[in-house]
């Protein structure tokens, strides 16, 4: 087996923090001018193989593909694009070790592997200006909400199909970009840790289980605007004691539920002044878990909660679903072939859910076996400018990725042959 060069894929890492970086850290912003020219520099580097086929789908997302002895293809995506002030390794980090691994395909199997071999930079992962995830890949997989999408606008007032035209894009035909999944075999991804799970047990790389489902919720209490000065305490209906108490109790559902998540991200009140008694609060929750029926359960235990909060102030409570998404455990032989690779390259592995959705969630979602790698994240800090991670963890994960690229490949073949 030919060997990769990881320090090849750490100084191409580099050179792209140097083209699209600033002092606040990453500018990558889908849609963008640096996003335009992030693709542009990526899409030299992959003209330079001669061997690979690059186009750009009805979505946006750059496809690279190696033509093999068979159509059956071995998938490996990421995403060039960032949050505003973003980290250096989030997303790009996928895509060059990929495009590190077509290098050493293309040079062992003398430019034609037994099966073919696309690498994918998704279209707009992070949803940083349009506050929508996974563009891309969820038109990709067909779960884009349309409807949603049509009406979704940045901060200038800038409407996400109008921005898409500016690229080249028409929303209207995105979901098309769904033929580019017919002959997918396996995909795989390859990830920054963005937590702290790898570093508090010091250990280089991770194989992920799966990313969390996702119930995301607005809770209203509402109860009596009333003066603060004249209002006897025990005569108050007041909707921010309610909402209050519902803090500490996320907690200790989300300790109950072992490895789930829980998270009031932002509230809000009614009158909003000093001189009132709070007649509205609004908060938003989310929560996450790796299996669909705690997940529902956690959700249940939230919404008892904020009943018995409600009653006991006095006050109502209404909810609104925002936003969900159903767990999506990973491929287990894929999952077997990434702690495999880890131990050949690194000793010991560990196996954790992804928190974070990644576009590999909605892969997995639309049938295609999948797993995800993840590598240590100093400081368990992402979407951040202080994000980074050791460079010898970097070339072990571009190693160890390689190593779960080759079995993964000759996977592909093999069950080509029994089929």
């Amino acid at each position: 087996m030919n060997a990769v060069d990881p320090r090849r894929t750490i100084e191409e890492l580099k050179e792209l923090r140097r083209l699209t970086g600033d002092e606040n850290g990453a500018q990558r912003v889908a849609f963008t001018p640096v996003w335009v020219a992030t693709r542009a520099w990526l899409r030299a580097k992959l003209d330079a193989i001669p061997q690979l086929q690059t186009h750009v789908d009805a979505a946006g997302n750059m496809w690279s593909t190696l033509p093999g002895e068979s159509p059956r293809a071995l998938l490996i995506g990421g995403h060039m694009d960032s949050v505003p002030n973003g980290g250096w390794l989030d997303g790009c980090l996928n895509v060059l070790a990929g495009l590190e691994i077509l290098r050493r395909i293309v040079a062992q199997y003398a430019g034609r592997p037994p099966v073919t071999v696309r690498l994918v930079d998704w279209a707009d992962e992070e949803g940083a200006r349009f506050g929508k995830s996974l563009f891309g890949s969820s038109a990709c997989a067909g779960t884009l909400n349309m409807e949603e999408a049509r009406g979704l606008k940045d901060r200038d007032g800038v409407a996400l199909p109008e921005a898409l035209r500016a690229v080249g894009i028409d929303l209207e035909n995105a979901k098309a970009s769904g033929a580019e999944l017919k002959d997918a075999a396996a995909y795989l991804e390859l990830h920054v840790e963005q937590g702290p799970v790898l570093l508090d047990l010091d250990l280089p790389l991770g194989a992920v289980l799966g990313t969390f489902g996702v119930e995301r919720h607005a809770i209203t209490f509402r109860g009596q605007a009333a003066h603060s000065g004249s209002t006897p305490m025990n005569r108050r209906k007041d909707a921010l004691l309610a909402a209050a108490r519902m803090s500490p109790e996320i907690y200790r559902i989300a300790e109950r539920s072992g490895v789930g998540v829980c998270t009031i991200g932002s509230c809000s009140t009614k009158p909003g002044i000093v001189t009132s008694v709070v007649e509205e609060c609004r908060l938003t929750l989310d929560q996450r878990h790796l299996d669909a029926a705690a997940l529902a359960r956690m959700l249940r235990e939230a919404q008892e909660a904020s009943e018995r909060f409600a009653q006991e102030g006095n006050v109502t409570v209404t909810w609104e679903r925002l936003w969900q998404i159903e767990p999506r455990p990973f491929h287990p032989e894929l999952i077997e072939f990434c702690d495999e690779a880890i131990r050949e390259t690194c000793g010991q592995s560990h196996r954790l859910p992804s928190g974070p959705l990644h576009d590999a969630a909605e892969v997995a979602g639309a049938g295609v076996p999948t797993v995800m790698m993840f590598v240590q994240s100093l400081h368990g800090i992402s979407h951040n400018k202080i994000e980074d991670t050791k460079e010898e963890h970097l070339e072990a994960c571009v190693q160890a990725f390689d190593r779960l690229a080759e079995r993964t490949l000759r996977w592909v073949a093999a069950k080509g042959l029994v089929h």
